[in-house]
């Protein structure tokens, strides 16, 4: 029998030197972005109670969260498949802050089943929240956040996808649709199935007129569907109108600011529609089907945490930013390394120390590297030149 300890579960990986550099070094970058537009870093923990976990968004995750029952307290406990809730319990319960808050946070989280573009049931999560601010404002900010992440990941042509749940919700409402009859609707809105939807809409009854709308939803995208939603939607309630009007308004702000970033519209993408309440985005690379980052407005996550404030943020993964990042050059850290000899030398001792703190890898023998100036991987080396140590190209 064949030893396969070494075999890892399916979308589970391990991250080697080159890319684990590669990450560490995208981790900064972002993680110095978002400090310097004011978000604190914020770090919850891998593992919680499970009531927790599935709050708000959570219920969406119920089926990709690995659970376990807790030997201490034996209630049961909950891998995170999603930081939002935790972060969300931060700014309700432990900081508790009147103004704005702007939080960020990075970590990997753990799915059940392969999620998300890059295919990996462990992915790096990272994303920035705002908390506090339920204007426009703070929609455009965070989607002008997530533009400015995958710009620092190298990612130049993404655009932008907008919706609003509120769209769909006021509609359901106006049809009086029961939460089942809302739900199938749902459904087959997502996979824009018209046919399906035409029967529904025939099942229930609806009249002719709010039948209408909802089978025109599924259409109403692109860049121009805003224009044609004005007189698709002309009969429809308030809430719905205040909504293709929040979004209308959000689109033309991100023009202000990013007028080179193309933004396509689908009023009949719901993405976290039991938990969203607003504006819902995500961004696509051209040429990969699947979203890169995502994000939206949540205004209730945090009432379970004793204090619904308004929320808006973004996530992405970060393995999967640097699988698209296409980077032709992979950071190589043995390409400017230098060797030094194994010498208590305090003058030797001295001058790795100033290479360091200036940034430069030094790696220092060890007994099989004696007998070369080089160990394996450096590209210089640490000499005795003229009474001073001093790096040396080749050896001379």
């Amino acid at each position: 029998m064949n030893d396969e300890r070494w075999l890892l579960p399916a979308g589970i990986e391990e991250v080697l030197p080159a890319e684990a550099a590669e990450l560490e070094r995208l981790r900064r970058a972002l993680l110095d972005l978002y400090a310097s537009w004011g978000y604190d870093l914020v770090i919850p923990p891998i593992i919680d109670f499970l009531e927790s976990l599935l709050t708000g968004t959570g219920h969406d995750l119920d089926l990709q969260t690995f659970k376990l029952t807790d030997q201490l307290s034996g209630r049961m406990l909950g891998v995170r498949a999603d930081m939002t809730p935790q972060v969300a319990r931060i700014d309700a319960h432990h900081l508790r802050r009147d103004l704005p808050t702007r939080l960020c946070y990075l970590g990997t989280i753990l799915h059940t089943r392969t999620d998300g573009f890059a295919g990996s049931r462990c992915p790096m999560q990272i994303g920035a929240e705002i908390y506090g601010h339920d204007g426009l404002q703070s929609d455009v900010e965070i989607l002008r956040l997530m533009v400015a992440t995958l710009q620092t990941a190298g990612i130049n042509s993404a655009y932008l996808d907008l919706g609003h749940v509120g769209i769909y919700r006021g509609l359901a409402r106006q049809a009086g649709l029961d939460h089942t009859r809302e739900m199938a609707l749902f459904d087959a809105l997502q996979r824009k199935a018209v046919a399906e939807i035409a029967d529904l809409v025939g099942q229930f009854g609806l009249r002719q007129e709010i039948g209408n709308m909802l089978l025109a939803l599924p259409n109403l995208d692109g860049a121009d569907a805003l224009e044609r939603a004005e007189s698709v939607l002309s009969a429809a309630d308030a809430s719905v109108k205040a909504a293709v009007a929040r979004l209308r308004h959000v689109a033309e702000e991100v023009r202000r600011w990013l007028p080179e970033l193309p933004v396509h519209f689908d009023l009949a993408e719901l993405r976290g529609y039991t938990y969203k309440t607003g504006i819902v985005f995500a961004a696509f690379a051209p040429g990969w089907g699947l979203e890169i980052a995502r994000g939206g407005r949540y205004d209730d996550i945090g009432r379970v945490f004793g204090r619904a404030r308004p929320a808006v943020g973004f996530s992405s993964d970060l393995k999967g930013l640097i699988a698209l990042s296409g980077s032709p050059a992979p950071y190589d850290p043995d390409a400017d390394a230098i060797s030094a000899p194994w010498n208590p030398d305090p003058a030797l001792q001295a001058e790795v120390d100033r290479l360091r703190a200036s940034g430069r890898r030094v790696v220092q023998q060890l007994p099989d590297d004696v007998g070369s100036d080089l160990v394996p991987g450096c590209s210089r080396y640490l000499a005795l030149m003229d009474g001073a140590w001093q790096v040396l190209d080749t050896k001379r």
